[in-house]
């Protein structure tokens, strides 16, 4: 059964954003939350492949930024999509946390347009979310990137940089042959977690917009409502093209406002409480950092507000 509900806001940012939720559904599992910026071929891939390399059905909706390439027509005409569409780019954080109120399951997965996901990537997500038990946590799949960047939390395998270069069917045919364990210190989309974590911590800060270090900015505010449980899951597996849309887009200086806001930089915290990249090896343990690494962030902060 298809329902089709337009809604219409009002205010200064709302009034340039339309809602729509149209499909009701039972038996869905996750809630995926894509942001997208006029990258509508890209859109496509990651749309079909998640239709198609799913175990179980999903909620998809669609954070369109402008879609003035096509992207709100060709969404609009998808009756199983849900979406949000903003005349202006909003970015992911004002973006993210406008699609809340869409949410029809009890987990918030965001993915990026530039990804493709591989079968039974959502599987051995669920797996892991049985296994742990409680929903105190965040999971992240694991990427497959082309090029290496020194993350240590990626497979480097390259599959094509481009849709004109993609090789899709030998990644399918060789992605699980691929090595990679389990890590620790989940910040990387595509991440998931329980929507009451969401609302706890007040979804994505905006003062991090358009979004550069939203990321470990959401893992931090976790981390200080109690969350220790952070696993990138090794067989999730997810290819990523790199940076279609960020490339494009007037970038914040995240890493300042990170270290403004929480008085350590970015890097110490993924390092040395997320432990980010490291081999998982189970609940993370409460930080405390050395006299010398404190004097260095603190010099950091002085020396960065002048």
């Amino acid at each position: 059964m298809c329902i089709f509900e337009k809604i219409k806001l009002t205010g200064k940012m709302l009034e340039k954003i339309t809602k729509v939720n149209r499909v009701k559904r039972e038996n869905i599992k996750f809630s995926i939350i894509i942001p997208t910026w006029n990258n509508l071929e890209y859109l496509k891939l990651v749309v079909n492949s998640i239709k198609k390399n799913s175990h179980f059905d999903h909620q998809i909706i669609v954070l369109i930024n402008e879609g003035i390439d096509g992207t709100l027509e060709w969404v609009d005409s998808q009756i199983n999509i849900d979406y949000v569409h903003s005349k202006e780019n909003i970015g992911i954080c004002f973006g993210l946390n406008i699609c809340r109120s869409l949410i029809k399951t009890d987990y918030i997965l965001y993915a990026n347009d530039d990804m493709y996901l591989l079968p039974d990537w959502d599987l051995e997500l669920d797996k892991e979310i049985e296994k742990i038990g409680h929903d105190n946590f965040m999971l992240s799949s694991t990427m497959i990137e082309p090029f290496d960047t020194s993350n240590s939390c990626v497979i480097v395998k390259n599959y094509g940089d481009s849709i004109e270069s993609f090789d899709e069917i030998k990644l399918i045919n060789e992605y699980k042959n691929l090595i990679k364990e389990d890590w620790s210190g989940s910040t990387w989309p595509p991440n998931i977690v329980h929507i009451d974590l969401w609302d706890l911590v007040g979804g994505m800060s905006i003062e991090f917009s358009p979004g550069m270090y939203s990321d470990p900015d959401f893992s931090k505010k976790l981390w200080d409502a109690g969350v220790r449980y952070f696993k990138g899951v090794g067989k999730s597996r997810v290819y990523h093209f790199g940076s279609k849309s960020t490339k494009r887009v007037k970038k914040n200086i995240g890493s300042e406002m990170f270290l403004y806001k929480w008085g350590i930089t970015a890097n110490t915290f993924v390092n040395n409480y997320l432990k980010r990249g490291k081999k998982f090896t189970g609940s993370l343990d409460n930080i405390k950092l050395s006299l010398s690494l404190k004097l260095k962030n603190k010099w950091k902060r002085i020396y960065k507000s002048f």
